[in-house]
């Protein structure tokens, strides 16, 4: 019988609750800031790192996940008898953790070459951020406990991650323009003139969708462009930071528009604060544009 350990990383953003709920193992990235380095999800939690960031002058850094940790994680997993690991990453195009984990996957049957055909190592890119994996990987180890073929848990995901889109809004640009993300003369010119780009994730990018006046116009404007996307009927995730008035606003305002509540709430962790800052809003669903 099949025994699947279900994988990711914390740039998933999966609480701790569904981790350990759904048996998901998350592999935690490193968050360097000057010369002290900390372990998300163990060092801190989402509401300590950012106050840490309020506090920090600096650029945090976070570094990859390494082949080294992803063999180690195999070689366990295997020794405790799994037969199929499927790990699911961050955005390939913004770290190299998910070529990591190809490497160790290689590195491990290079070592192991009778585990071929006995055990096996799906490796997926995430293609985003946060929950637009995060809920996908949730959804894979609910299917995982209910004895769902590995093969029909990698399709789902697949399935999902290649269909979705986040929209989502800063509230100020300071981070952004520290990290590097948004030019500083844009980011600059845009806090004058109380300019906010609505941003765009899917198919490994970020773009700027829009740029909005004010704080007041970015639940409606976001609502308006995920409205002309968002497949009818279909599960839907609301992205937020510090700031639980603005993901309760969201919640109701998308409620309203589609008639339905979110299936879950995603707080965004220390690697998409770093560069967004810690007070956003957003919706994760699956577009009707992507195919």
């Amino acid at each position: 019988m099949a025994k699947i350990k279900v994988m990711t990383d914390s740039a998933s953003d999966i609480s701790k609750e569904n981790a350990e709920k759904y048996d998901i193992l998350v592999l935690p990235f490193k968050v360097t800031m000057g010369d002290k380095s900390y372990v998300s999800r163990q060092d801190f939690d989402n509401e300590g790192f950012y106050k840490m960031l309020d506090e920090y002058d600096g650029i945090p850094m976070t570094s990859q996940i390494t082949a080294f940790e992803f063999k180690e994680a195999f070689e366990k997993l295997y020794a405790d008898g799994y037969t199929d690991v499927i790990y699911t990453s961050i955005n390939s195009n913004g770290s190299s953790t998910y070529s990591n984990a190809l490497m160790a996957s290689e590195q491990f049957f290079e070592k192991h070459p009778d585990a071929k055909g006995k055990f096996n190592i799906y490796c997926i890119d995430g293609r985003s951020y946060t929950g637009a994996y995060g809920y996908a990987v949730v959804e894979g180890a609910k299917k995982a406990l209910k004895n769902t073929p590995a093969k029909d848990i990698v399709a789902f995901i697949k399935d999902w991650v290649d269909n979705c889109v986040i929209f989502f809004a800063m509230y100020t640009l300071r981070y952004a323009r520290k990290s590097g993300r948004i030019p500083s003369a844009a980011a600059f010119v845009g806090e004058v003139m109380g300019l906010k780009p609505v941003m765009r994730i899917d198919d490994n990018q970020i773009v700027t969708e829009t740029k909005i006046r004010g704080d007041k116009a970015i639940v409606p404007k976001i609502l308006e462009l995920v409205e002309a996307e968002m497949i009818p009927q279909t599960p839907y995730l609301v992205v937020y930071g510090n700031d639980a008035s603005v993901r309760d606003e969201m919640a109701q305002a998308m409620t309203k528009k589609v008639g339905y509540p979110p299936v879950d709430f995603y707080q965004i962790g220390s690697e998409v604060a770093i560069n967004a800052g810690p007070k956003v809003t957003g919706v994760i669903f699956k577009s009707s544009h992507r195919k």
